[in-house]
């Protein structure tokens, strides 16, 4: 997996990713801008995931081989590229690897910028829908959109979740400007932008860039009528994402003259999204996981396991200071807390934190740990860290849905 991380382990401080670079990569692999599948990109602060997981369920269930690209990964980094919902297999993983690592070695070395990790997956997953001859991909974005590589796969049809004030300081400084650098990766080959409701100035920032980023073309639209509904919804604020999903999806499939699947609504219901509000067990103890990162997400979550629960008996939580540590520590107020901390040295836990939270290294936990906090507990935090609980708990995280 070097090859994936190793310019972005080498970048020095104030380096930025090098679209640059990943188009004369691209273009080294044979993959022309917009020459494969259609593409639908998702973009947002949070909720990405599960867009990107419901749109591919949609086009799957419509007939469509769907490649899919989101991270970061939960138990594998496989589970970055997914084929009908189900993870690629090592060794296709590492053929797109070699094919990689070869066109870089034909490339100059790197100069001012790096390949994110993000957009090093993204282009596995272009090379994979060559591969199968796919009909569709699905391609999250990493941070940004404008300076994010799936801007160079020229996405049909882009989903924009919510924008809130993730990434402050590095996409922008206020939510706006970060709104106009995630909708800027609409370009000339996109034909419809759909979002989810903003906040109104974010929503005219969003507009005038999705304006000046297709000609004219294009304006904003919520989820189209007519799409597939999921039924049941997925809990708490996924529901809305999953929602979105869908409305993406069905805006593709209109462009490609393509009906619904009749098997839609079955392969909607078996969608499983691990770290989303999803229920595990541990022995005697009851665990929910979600990805929550900041005060909205961890009162969510806080509401559905107190409606699923009589009591939570314990939180592990596990927020990096570039969160929202503050939201989150008010919302817990009167919760039983243990904070835990990763080891990757890009993420800095000093923020204070109440006397009275417990501690705990994420590398040091056990199954053994995660049973002696109690008989229901809720494990919050970032991705990095609810993958690696669901680890701990062995949850299946290889296929999302069925088709």
């Amino acid at each position: 997996m070097d090859v994936f991380f190793q310019e972005w382990a080498d970048r020095r401080p104030g380096q930025r990713r090098d679209l640059a670079r990943a188009a004369a990569l691209m273009r080294e692999l044979g993959l022309a801008p917009g020459g494969g599948p259609p593409v639908l990109g998702v973009v947002g602060s949070k909720g990405k995931g599960t867009a990107a997981t419901y749109a591919s369920a949609c086009l799957a269930a419509a007939g469509l081989d769907t490649v899919t690209v989101t991270g970061p990964s939960l138990r594998s980094q496989r589970e970055r590229v997914r084929v009908n919902g189900a993870a690629i297999g090592a060794d296709v993983l590492d053929r797109h690897a070699a094919e990689i690592a070869t066109a870089l070695r034909r490339l100059p070395p790197p100069g001012d910028g790096y390949l994110a990790p993000s957009g090093l997956f993204l282009v596995a997953g272009l090379l994979e829908a060559r591969r199968r001859g796919a009909g569709a991909c699905v391609l999250e974005a990493g941070m940004g959109g404008r300076g994010d590589e799936l801007r160079l796969a020229r996405p049909r049809v882009v989903a924009l979740a919510s924008v809130f004030a993730e990434h402050i300081g590095k996409l922008g400084d206020t939510v706006e400007e970060i709104a106009e650098e995630k909708a800027a990766v609409a370009g000339p080959r996109t034909e419809r932008f759909v979002s989810l409701p903003q906040r109104p100035e974010v929503a005219a920032v969003v507009a005038a860039t999705v304006r000046a980023a297709t000609g004219g073309r294009v304006a904003p639209e919520p989820p189209p009528p007519g799409r597939p509904v999921p039924d049941p919804a997925p809990a708490g604020l996924s529901a809305a994402s999953a929602d979105l999903g869908c409305g993406a999806a069905q805006a593709l499939l209109d462009l490609l003259g393509r009906p619904q699947g009749a098997r839609t609504a079955e392969v909607l219901a078996s969608v499983r999204l691990p770290g989303r509000l999803s229920a595990h067990t541990l022995g005697a103890t009851e665990l929910i996981i979600d990805s929550a990162i900041d005060r909205t997400g961890v009162r969510a979550a806080l509401e559905h396991a107190r409606r699923r629960w009589p009591r939570v008996d314990r939180v592990l939580l596990c927020l990096p200071d570039h969160k929202d540590v503050a939201g989150a520590v008010a919302e817990l107020d009167g919760v039983p807390v243990t904070a835990a901390t990763l080891p990757d040295a890009h993420l800095r836990f000093a923020r204070a934190l109440p006397a009275d939270w417990d501690r705990v290294r994420a590398e040091d936990l056990t199954p053994a740990d995660l049973s002696a906090l109690g008989g229901r507990v809720l494990v919050l935090g970032t991705v990095y860290f609810t993958g690696r609980v669901l680890g701990l708990v062995d949850a299946d995280t290889e296929r999302l849905f069925e088709v």
